[in-house]
């Protein structure tokens, strides 16, 4: 099982990679939601068309770095972050209660 934590902290989030085109392009798309989150990696921008809710998108740097965090309501085209390299997706509300917000870093870990 894969998961992240926020730099500082010690409680682990368990988390998906979508790594493939493929995987990025489904992201969260037909679900109804999500335990843990989920990381698109290489990506700079997403959107919620089609999606069943709200999400929390942190936008990473290439040190995971988080760059900024916003909510995406469904049905929405986030614009690109020309910094960003990686996306985690969330549950909206969850990445303020795991403690992101720009500035902090997270480090991923296969256990």
């Amino acid at each position: 099982m894969t998961t992240f934590t926020v730099i500082g902290t010690s409680d682990p989030v368990p988390l998906e990679i979508a790594r493939s085109a493929r995987a990025r392009r489904r992201g969260l798309l037909g679900r109804d939601g999500i335990e843990g989150a989920l990381l698109l990696s290489p990506a700079n921008a997403v959107h919620t068309l089609g999606m069943r809710f709200a999400v929390d998108v942190a936008y990473l740097d290439r040190t995971l770095r988080v760059i900024a965090v916003r909510t995406m309501r469904p049905g929405r085209i986030g614009l690109p972050r020309p910094r960003a390299r990686h996306v985690l997706e969330a549950e909206a509300g969850m990445l303020e209660r795991w403690g992101l917000r720009p500035g902090t870093r997270v480090a991923v870990r296969d256990a």
